[in-house]
């Protein structure tokens, strides 16, 4: 079977719709994920960038995000035709790392916890693919790597680009879909 890995954070997690969520609840701005485009969106929503970095070290930050639309079906999906494999840098943020498997055990039971790996780099992990939304992440890995679209990296090139986990399951099984 080919391997897939398949990072956490806006990708599987909604971690762009939880600063929003925060700045809105936190900070009463009025913050959409538009804003969020582009490397420093602390300065470009006018917050000041060691406020953003003390949420992702709060206990319940990672722990609170929602899924992203279509993901539980379609790694259920995956894992019919490919080994699958959670690929996390967790170790920066050190709460993250209870909250990221608690989150997986709700939202992905039928992940097998041997599947999961939380680390502080990526480039040491060997697959087939990689569905990731950092290019620090895609620039290194030897298989083919897929970048899932998110507010920071709209201005990346270079990459397979998927919007959705519906365009997941049209890249990688085309075949499972019905002829139009």
């Amino acid at each position: 079977m080919k391997r897939i890995l398949i990072d956490m954070d806006d990708v599987l997690a909604d971690a762009s719709g939880r600063f929003v969520e925060y700045c809105v609840n936190r900070l009463g701005r009025s913050v959409t994920k538009d804003l969020l485009k582009g490397p420093n969106w602390a300065a470009a929503v006018d917050i000041h960038a060691d406020t953003v970095k003390s949420w992702v070290h709060e206990p319940g930050f990672f722990r609170g995000m929602t899924v992203m639309p279509d993901a539980q079906e379609v790694v259920k999906k995956l894992m019919e035709q490919y080994e699958v494999f959670i690929v996390s840098a967790a170790i920066e943020f050190p709460n993250s790392l209870k909250e990221k498997v608690e989150w997986l055990a709700e939202y992905f039971p039928f992940i097998d916890w041997r599947y999961i790996v939380l680390c502080g780099h990526k480039w040491m992990i060997d697959g087939d693919y990689l569905i990731d939304d950092h290019e620090k992440n895609l620039s290194t890995f030897r298989g083919t790597p897929i970048l899932f679209d998110a507010p920071h990296n709209q201005t990346l090139e270079g990459y397979q680009r998927v919007q959705t986990w519906r365009d997941v399951e049209r890249l990688l099984l085309p075949e499972l879909l019905p002829n139009p």
